[in-house]
Protein backbone atom coordinates (compact mmCIF):
# COMPACT_ATOMS: atom_id res chain seq x y z
CA UNK A 1 0.00 0.00 0.00
CA UNK A 2 1.21 4.03 -0.81
CA UNK A 3 1.66 5.50 2.28
CA UNK A 4 0.32 8.95 1.43
CA UNK A 5 0.69 12.61 3.03
CA UNK A 6 -2.19 15.26 1.45
CA UNK A 7 -0.27 18.75 1.54
CA UNK A 8 -3.08 21.41 1.52
CA UNK A 9 -2.38 24.85 0.72
CA UNK A 10 -5.03 27.80 1.37
CA UNK A 11 -6.05 30.74 -0.18
CA UNK A 12 -3.37 33.48 -1.48
CA UNK A 13 -0.20 30.35 -1.38
CA UNK A 14 -0.56 30.76 -5.00
CA UNK A 15 1.20 34.24 -4.78
CA UNK A 16 4.39 33.10 -2.65
CA UNK A 17 7.63 34.10 -4.04
CA UNK A 18 5.87 37.75 -5.31
CA UNK A 19 2.91 38.18 -2.22
CA UNK A 20 4.80 40.27 0.24
CA UNK A 21 8.12 38.28 0.36
CA UNK A 22 9.22 40.39 3.65
CA UNK A 23 6.74 38.37 5.24
CA UNK A 24 6.65 35.18 3.21
CA UNK A 25 9.82 34.64 1.71
CA UNK A 26 10.72 34.49 -1.92
CA UNK A 27 10.17 30.61 -2.59
CA UNK A 28 7.24 29.19 -4.76
CA UNK A 29 4.63 26.99 -4.02
CA UNK A 30 6.33 25.20 -6.76
CA UNK A 31 9.31 25.30 -4.08
CA UNK A 32 6.74 24.14 -0.96
CA UNK A 33 5.54 21.23 -3.10
CA UNK A 34 8.97 20.13 -4.33
CA UNK A 35 10.50 20.22 -0.74
CA UNK A 36 7.31 18.52 0.85
CA UNK A 37 7.51 15.75 -2.01
CA UNK A 38 11.10 15.30 -1.86
CA UNK A 39 11.11 14.67 2.32
CA UNK A 40 8.28 12.43 1.90
CA UNK A 41 9.99 10.08 -0.85
CA UNK A 42 13.24 9.78 1.72
CA UNK A 43 10.93 8.58 4.88
CA UNK A 44 8.66 6.27 2.25
CA UNK A 45 5.54 8.42 1.31
CA UNK A 46 3.92 10.11 -1.47
CA UNK A 47 2.64 13.41 -1.20
CA UNK A 48 -0.79 14.95 -2.70
CA UNK A 49 -0.27 18.71 -3.16
CA UNK A 50 -3.48 21.00 -3.14
CA UNK A 51 -3.74 24.46 -3.18
CA UNK A 52 -7.02 26.65 -3.22
CA UNK A 53 -8.28 29.90 -3.20
CA UNK A 54 -11.50 28.05 -2.52
CA UNK A 55 -12.63 26.74 0.70
CA UNK A 56 -14.97 23.86 -0.18
CA UNK A 57 -11.95 22.61 -2.97
CA UNK A 58 -10.15 22.25 0.29
CA UNK A 59 -12.72 20.64 1.97
CA UNK A 60 -13.58 18.03 -0.81
CA UNK A 61 -9.91 17.63 -0.62
CA UNK A 62 -9.66 16.74 3.09
CA UNK A 63 -12.86 14.39 2.81
CA UNK A 64 -11.20 12.42 -0.06
CA UNK A 65 -8.12 12.02 2.13
CA UNK A 66 -9.48 9.92 4.36
CA UNK A 67 -9.87 6.70 1.98
CA UNK A 68 -6.00 7.05 0.87
CA UNK A 69 -4.20 9.26 3.09
CA UNK A 70 -2.26 8.83 6.26
CA UNK A 71 -2.59 12.43 7.23
CA UNK A 72 -2.86 15.93 6.55
CA UNK A 73 -0.24 19.06 6.32
CA UNK A 74 -2.28 22.05 5.96
CA UNK A 75 -1.04 25.70 6.13
CA UNK A 76 -4.60 26.85 6.07
CA UNK A 77 -3.94 30.40 5.14
CA UNK A 78 -6.71 33.32 6.22
CA UNK A 79 -9.12 30.15 6.59
CA UNK A 80 -6.99 29.45 10.22
CA UNK A 81 -8.67 32.80 11.04
CA UNK A 82 -12.00 32.02 9.91
CA UNK A 83 -13.06 28.85 8.76
CA UNK A 84 -15.17 26.81 11.41
CA UNK A 85 -15.76 24.00 8.00
CA UNK A 86 -12.30 23.54 7.30
CA UNK A 87 -11.90 22.87 11.30
CA UNK A 88 -14.42 20.23 10.68
CA UNK A 89 -13.42 18.17 7.78
CA UNK A 90 -10.19 18.25 9.66
CA UNK A 91 -11.49 16.69 12.68
CA UNK A 92 -14.08 14.75 10.55
CA UNK A 93 -11.57 12.95 8.82
CA UNK A 94 -9.54 11.58 11.87
CA UNK A 95 -6.13 11.50 10.06
CA UNK A 96 -3.17 13.06 12.21
CA UNK A 97 -2.61 17.16 11.07
CA UNK A 98 0.28 19.32 11.25
CA UNK A 99 -0.58 23.03 11.13
CA UNK A 100 2.23 25.09 9.31
CA UNK A 101 2.64 28.61 8.61
CA UNK A 102 5.57 30.02 7.19
CA UNK A 103 5.15 33.64 8.78
CA UNK A 104 5.32 33.67 12.88
CA UNK A 105 1.22 34.49 13.20
CA UNK A 106 1.85 35.18 16.78
CA UNK A 107 4.35 38.20 16.39
CA UNK A 108 1.39 39.69 13.58
CA UNK A 109 -1.63 41.13 13.46
CA UNK A 110 -4.37 40.60 16.74
CA UNK A 111 -6.19 38.89 14.25
CA UNK A 112 -3.46 36.36 13.38
CA UNK A 113 -3.22 34.64 17.04
CA UNK A 114 -6.40 32.47 16.86
CA UNK A 115 -6.27 29.42 14.78
CA UNK A 116 -9.42 27.31 14.03
CA UNK A 117 -7.14 24.27 13.01
CA UNK A 118 -4.83 24.23 16.22
CA UNK A 119 -6.84 22.72 19.26
CA UNK A 120 -7.07 19.74 16.68
CA UNK A 121 -4.07 19.61 14.94
CA UNK A 122 -1.16 16.99 16.22
CA UNK A 123 1.36 20.09 16.34
CA UNK A 124 1.46 23.66 14.77
CA UNK A 125 4.93 24.81 13.35
CA UNK A 126 4.82 28.62 12.50
CA UNK A 127 7.65 30.98 11.49
CA UNK A 128 10.02 28.60 10.21
CA UNK A 129 9.74 29.62 6.35
CA UNK A 130 8.82 26.69 3.82
CA UNK A 131 11.63 24.43 6.27
CA UNK A 132 8.43 24.13 8.23
CA UNK A 133 6.61 22.07 5.66
CA UNK A 134 9.77 19.82 5.92
CA UNK A 135 9.62 19.78 9.45
CA UNK A 136 6.06 18.53 9.20
CA UNK A 137 6.45 15.85 6.88
CA UNK A 138 9.05 14.42 9.43
CA UNK A 139 6.82 14.66 12.67
CA UNK A 140 4.13 13.08 11.05
CA UNK A 141 6.49 10.49 9.55
CA UNK A 142 7.78 10.31 13.67
CA UNK A 143 4.32 9.67 14.91
CA UNK A 144 2.71 8.14 12.69
CA UNK A 145 2.49 4.01 12.89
Amino acid sequence: MTRRILLVNGPNLNLLGVREPGVYGSDTLEDVVALATETAAGLGFEVRAVQSNHEGVLIDAIHSARTDCEAIVINPGAFTHTSIALRDALAGVALPVAEVHLSNVHAREEFRHHSYVSPIAAFVIAGAGIQGYEFAVHRLAAILP
